[in-house]
């Protein structure tokens, strides 16, 4: 006749108190105590269970966790074998099935069959007084001694249970503050269901001081960010989707694995253009009333344009520099910064003012004395002159030039030399010494520092006019009505 196999019966405690301990796990511990094993005797309810034998001898002897596990399973399987067929029952805090790494190890095990019954555990009574759906809130539980790595870049919310020292209470709190983000106030779950039961929202600076922990010790922590509205939500989807994508073609691509960040240069200046094309193009059919297939336009050349940043991100990411993360983030953080009068108490009713406030911030924040400093010397050079007059009209220095009269005579002086190749001895430009180069460009910048004034860009006024040279040209080319594109 074959052996019965060795059986163990896993059972709750509950929770906290005696009310919570089930009947039938009473009866279970009670019937026979030479079979029947308590975890720890460190529980409320323990005491009601005279001559049960518990494993708080190996907590107290044995240097790790593991080495506990271990070991109590090691112990109950052997009491199983010699009982059998009458089964072993295991008593364990709160619910067998939430957080009991022994229950976990003695389901592995193929020497022994195992009978789980369910209890409440902590988690309901938690529930319970946050009042909260765990469900509906997305909560993630944790181990104390998970949570600073597991909370890093995660959004939460967290219910973090195995609070039972100042140190783990610690390691939320540091492990919070590493994530660099709004803060909400985490939430302590003190012995639930006893007479000293405490719930109560506290300062992280508080957080390993407010309570003397134990292992009837939990914390709460709101969502580290504040929930995303469904279309950002949505965006950040697809942005981790085209992310994905990006890693899929760096290693499948023979093109995509080949190119660098010089290589990709010439493409991120080719999308840029096309994407101010695809800006003209939808001012010109606001005025028309036509605007969706200039939307649709704009839409292909801004992803064209946001994919050459997620190439350079990914370019970085590999050189162990920085991610798409980290250039999200930090655009993020930069734009609250330097919008005081939005997230601060800074005050700022006027354009001209919040002009003033973000240069007076940039240069702080750079390190640098000039307004100057940063601005690219290799843009377009009308696109230079216009930049360089609005910084320094934020700081209070108006752009020194030519009046725009004089400018007029200095343009009529240099057509009449364009002409003629002769100058009148009483112009300007008459002397040898006279650099005809330099007054192009003083003209030049008193055009560009005119449009600035008036709002006008001057970049785009002058290819609108060079366009319109263009359809000019191709009027007189007899060449048949059509779309110039150049794409």
């Amino acid at each position: 006749m074959a052996r019965a196999r060795p059986r163990i019966t896993v059972v709750g405690l509950g929770p906290s108190g005696d009310e919570l301990v089930p009947n039938a796990v009473v009866g279970a511990l009670t019937a026979d105590p030479a079979l029947s094993y308590l975890r720890t005797t460190r529980h409320p309810s323990a005491h009601r269970f005279t001559g049960v034998q518990s494993f708080d001898g190996l907590y107290d002897s044995a240097a790790t966790f593991e080495e506990v596990y271990t070991g109590i399973v090691e112990a109950l399987v052997s009491a199983a074998q010699a009982a059998a067929p009458r089964p072993v029952v295991y008593a364990v805090p709160g619910s067998p099935v939430v957080a009991e790494q022994t229950v976990e190890l003695l389901r592995a095990d193929d020497r022994v069959d195992v009978t789980v019954v369910p209890a409440l555990s902590f988690l309901d009574l938690a529930w319970d007084r946050l009042g909260i759906d765990p469900l509906a809130a997305g909560v993630r539980l944790l181990d104390a001694a998970e949570f600073p790595d597991a909370a890093a870049g995660a959004r939460g919310p967290f219910l973090v249970g195995q609070c039972w020292t100042r140190d783990l209470l610690s390691g939320i709190k540091l492990g919070a503050a590493d994530t660099e983000r709004a803060l909400p106030r985490p939430v302590i779950l003190h012995h639930l269901g006893l007479e000293d039961e405490v719930v109560v929202a506290v300062d992280w600076w508080e957080l390993d001081r407010a309570v003397t922990p134990d292992h009837l010790t939990s914390v709460f922590v709101p969502a580290l960010v504040p929930s995303l509205p469904a279309d950002a939500a949505a965006a950040g989807y697809e942005v981790a989707r085209l992310a994905e994508l990006m890693d899929t073609l760096r290693t499948q691509c023979p093109w995509d694995r080949a190119q660098t960040h010089a290589t990709l240069m010439p493409h991120l200046v080719e999308e840029c253009y096309e994407v101010l094309d695809a800006l003209v193009a939808l001012t010109d059919a606001g005025s028309t009333g036509s605007q969706s297939d200039a939307f649709d336009h704009l839409e292909e050349e801004l992803g064209d344009l946001f994919f050459q940043i997620v190439f350079h991100a990914r370019l970085a990411a590999e050189e162990g520099a920085f991610d798409l993360g980290d250039v999200a983030r930090g655009i993020h953080d930069k734009l609250v910064h330097r919008h005081p009068h939005v997230f601060g108490e800074v005050e700022a009713d006027t354009p001209d003012v919040v002009v003033t406030n973000w240069e007076a911030i940039k240069k702080r924040e750079k390190g640098r004395h000039s307004v100057t400093e940063g601005i690219p010397t290799n843009l377009p050079a009308l696109m230079l002159s216009n930049k360089l007059a609005r910084k320094a009209r934020s700081v209070g220095v108006e752009p020194r030039s030519v009046e725009a009269a004089a400018a007029a005579d200095a343009v009529r002086s240099l057509a009449d030399r364009a002409t003629t190749a002769e100058l009148h001895p009483d112009d300007p430009l008459a002397h040898d010494a006279v650099d005809v180069g330099a007054a192009v460009g003083e003209i030049l910048f008193v055009v560009a520092d005119l449009a600035q004034r008036l709002g006008v860009d001057a970049e785009q006024a002058l290819r609108a006019r060079a366009l319109t040279l263009r359809d000019h040209l191709v009027a007189a080319e007899g060449v048949p009505d059509r779309e110039q594109d150049s794409r």
